[in-house]
């Protein structure tokens, strides 16, 4: 089913559910660890999850004569694969992440072809990181600078149209397309109103639906709603939150994800003895800001797991 049909039938009942995101498993490894983590979570009914996508990295071997080799390697390879063997295990739809970077479009177009045949309805598109050491994101050669660009592209697809006029029967696609949204801002962009018209340029290039970054202040989701309403983004909203977990995300989330920490949150781990009591703040926290979206009607609220669902576990038995 359709992320935009679970949504829709999340309003029409009047019941909020909950969607949570995945890593997929590190080159070697096997799915133990991620079907754990789903099980940990799959009795509360999860409507969706969503998988992430990672960036090459290069690294530098150094030979017997000295010299320096440079390889790109990708440390998480797999997401249709372990997206799909989601889907087949647990009957829980699944949205791969497909990002531009790193990739061309003929690239991306045989992604989509995959996920077509595997009966994939749902995608979300992102233009994604930059590779680790590069000041500014540098797209592939034959691929896209920007998340609206691959919008476009699996929405041509939508309607049976593929690169280069290649098709013969012109089979179309039947993809939901999710996007991302900031509701403190992309750290790239100039300021609020920019990010909202490259975010509503990614929505009138054909995304069905908008999941925010995290973010620790419901007044800054609520707002960041208002706005998208205000600049003519009609598309369903889902707010992302993340149970914090340690003392060091005190200086790694604001850095890595751009985004500010409420003061009474900050004040509440630096008081924390151990990062056992940090994981008690963190659900509380979460806790908190989930019962006020699910109370203002926000009918799916996503969590950001990073692979370790314990927690989330506690806070949707709290609030779900």
């Amino acid at each position: 089913m359709q992320v935009i049909e679970l949504i829709r039938q999340a309003e029409t009942t009047g019941k909020s559910r909950f969607s949570f995101e995945l890593l997929p498993p590190l080159k070697g490894d096997g799915t133990d660890n991620v079907f754990e983590a789903i099980d940990t979570l799959a009795e509360y009914g999860p409507a969706c999850i969503s998988v992430t996508s990672h960036r090459e990295e290069v690294k530098y071997i150094e030979r017997e004569n000295g010299l320096l080799e440079r390889r790109i390697v990708r440390r998480r390879p797999g997401t249709i694969g372990i997206s799909e063997a989601i889907i087949r295990r647990y009957g829980i739809e699944a949205i791969p992440h497909l990002i531009c970077g790193g990739v061309s479009k003929y690239d991306i177009e045989d992604a989509l072809i995959d996920m077509d045949f595997l009966g994939m309805t749902n995608v979300l598109a992102l233009r994604g990181d930059n590779v680790h050491g590069e000041r500014r994101f540098e797209p592939h050669p034959q691929g896209y600078a920007h998340a609206s660009e691959l919008v476009e592209q699996i929405a041509a697809m939508n309607r049976g149209t593929f690169l280069d006029d290649e098709a013969h029967t012109h089979h179309r696609s039947a993809f939901c397309i999710g996007v991302a949204g900031y509701p403190e801002k992309h750290a790239e962009s100039a300021n609020e109103q920019t990010d909202l018209e490259n975010l509503k340029r990614k929505v009138d290039a054909g995304a069905d639906y908008i999941i925010t970054q995290m973010s620790f202040d419901n007044k800054k989701i609520f707002d960041f709603i208002d706005r998208c309403r205000k600049t003519g983004i009609t598309v369903p909203i889902v707010p992302g939150i993340k149970p914090f977990s340690t003392k060091a995300q005190l200086t790694l989330l604001p850095h890595t994800f751009h985004v500010d920490l409420p003061q009474e949150l900050v004040d509440a781990v630096e008081a924390c003895p151990d990062n056992r009591a940090v994981r008690e703040v963190g659900i509380e926290w979460a806790t908190m800001q989930a019962r006020e979206l699910k109370a203002a009607g926000l009918p799916l609220i996503h969590f950001y797991s990073m692979g370790k669902t314990d927690n989330v576990a506690r806070i949707v038995k709290n609030v779900f």
